[in-house]
């Protein structure tokens, strides 16, 4: 038992930290961020002692993208009330002192606002596919011209698509649960195939969360507008 626990115990705090996220992320809290920066800097040195050095490439994306996300949360709305009243000054000039004061103070109780859940903006849809395909094809590219990889489409789906969700899930938009069903589905096929039935049983559940999660941010987004 004591060399299992030796052997193992990385593999066993990260997948605890793993749930955790989870919980965190389904209540929208901000401290998921904090799981977010710790656990995949762990998973760098815990998959690069396993030769998984792709994967130990994405733990380094993780905890970047996890303190950008945190930022995000936590000044997003105060950086953009800055911004609002900034361009209000230039516009109303030295005339208008006394409305720029009252501007001032919407400013700062909006600033103690975290960043709204909100759906994705059509806008961004054809930028978002082709970054995307981009980064599939360009992960599908390495993998098979610098790595011995079986499932190389598959990996790189995964891969291309993480990066869509984490920009998705810092800017707090409601699909981005959408994107991790799918990459959670397709993971825990790949794991199944790979022979890893316990992992494959954890992104089972992920896709479970995953969509008891868009079903409550969705409804969450939706009284916003009300």
């Amino acid at each position: 038992m004591t060399d299992f626990l030796s052997t193992h115990w990385l593999d066993i705090v990260t997948t605890i930290l793993g749930l955790i996220y989870l919980v965190l992320e389904y209540r929208a809290s901000i401290a998921l961020w904090v799981v977010g920066i710790v656990m995949p800097a762990m998973d760098i040195y815990l998959y690069w002692s396993h030769g998984l050095y792709g994967d130990a490439g994405m733990a380094v994306y993780y905890t970047l993208a996890a303190i950008y996300g945190y930022a995000v949360w936590k000044f997003g709305a105060k950086w953009k009330a800055m911004i609002k009243r900034k361009g209000s000054d230039k516009k109303e000039g030295a005339s208008a002192v006394s409305s720029d004061k009252t501007e001032a103070a919407s400013a700062v109780s909006s600033s103690s606002e975290d960043l709204p859940i909100t759906f994705f903006p059509r806008r961004l849809i054809l930028r978002t596919l082709g970054f995307f395909f981009l980064a599939w094809a360009a992960t599908y590219y390495v993998l098979v011209a610098y790595t011995n990889s079986t499932v190389p489409l598959l990996d790189a789906f995964t891969n291309a698509l993480s990066f869509v969700g984490l920009w998705a899930l810092a800017r707090k938009y409601v699909e981005q649960w959408l994107f991790w069903i799918a990459v959670d589905v397709v993971c825990c096929y790949l794991y199944v195939v790979k022979g890893i039935p316990f992992k494959a049983g954890l992104y089972g559940l992920y896709v479970v969360i995953a969509v008891m999660g868009y079903w409550k941010w969705k409804g969450l987004a939706r009284k916003a507008q009300v």
